[in-house]
């Protein structure tokens, strides 16, 4: 179990204020989106929750401020799929995934049966295991992210921040990477990710934080934060949003017009 509290985060870079006064609180066992046009803050409001950018204000991850705390011990507790990651070392999937226990190891140490055996639960959770002898860097695109993605799992770090999981995946490989985001929400971890496909979003997710020129816009459940009204006030498009169903589905119809 982990908890992770923001209180009042800002982030300016190159002076510009990219993230202002943000606050929210993470539980365990949920699946959030971060949403909002490009340039919102997405991605900085995300590496902030890592202290991987300098920031104003708050991070607390068990109530210890996260900018204090050891790299390797905020990367025990949040394990993190960056966006756009690429693969350059011709490294074998397994030895991949093995990097993902990296927080765990002293330096110049070697794996323990330990680690053997999370490497073997973090691939068989993303079903990866059959690409275990595969080269990396010549995946498919699909085959990339979910090997990605169990390397973040190897971590077993009780949450996971993802940055645009989705990015250039086809519909098919896009549900699989919610399906995986899913299921680690429903075994107990606190699942962060930042999402474009408002869609998928609202499918899969128990929350939505919108975010809009670097602030909260709306925050709660798809259905009250995904209306028509906002959706023009924030992305400026017209669309519909259809309620009656499992989960709110949006159909958009262009830019709006005045």
């Amino acid at each position: 179990m982990v908890s992770l509290v923001l209180d009042h985060v800002g982030v300016t870079l190159a002076r510009r204020a990219v993230v202002s006064d943000v606050s929210a609180t993470f539980s365990p066992g949920t699946l959030t989106a971060i949403v909002g046009p490009n340039g919102a803050g997405k991605s900085t409001l995300a590496r902030a929750m890592l202290a991987l950018v300098p920031a104003t204000g708050r991070v607390l991850v068990d109530g210890v401020h996260a900018a204090a705390m050891p790299r390797a011990e905020l990367a025990r507790r949040i394990a993190y799929v960056p966006q756009g990651q690429l693969l350059h070392w011709p490294l074998t999937v397994e030895r991949l995934v093995g990097l993902g226990r990296l927080p765990h190891l002293a330096p110049m140490s070697r794996i323990a049966d330990t680690d053997v055996a999370a490497i073997e639960r973090a691939m068989a959770r993303a079903d990866v295991l059959d690409l275990r002898n595969r080269i990396a860097t010549e995946l498919s695109g699909g085959e990339r992210a979910r090997v990605l993605f169990a390397r973040a799992l190897a971590v077993e770090a009780p949450a996971l921040i993802a940055d645009e999981p989705l990015a250039s995946l086809d519909p098919g490989h896009q549900i699989d990477v919610m399906d995986m985001l899913q299921a680690e929400a429903a075994n107990g971890a606190l699942v962060i990710a930042v999402l474009h496909d408002l869609t998928l979003a609202a499918r899969y997710c128990d929350r939505l934080l919108l975010i809009d020129e670097g602030r909260i816009v709306a925050d709660g459940a798809p259905a009250t934060v995904l209306t028509a009204e906002r959706l023009r006030a924030v992305y400026g498009i017209d669309a519909r949003v259809e309620t009656g169903g499992d989960w709110p589905t949006i159909t958009t119809f262009g830019r709006a017009l005045g």
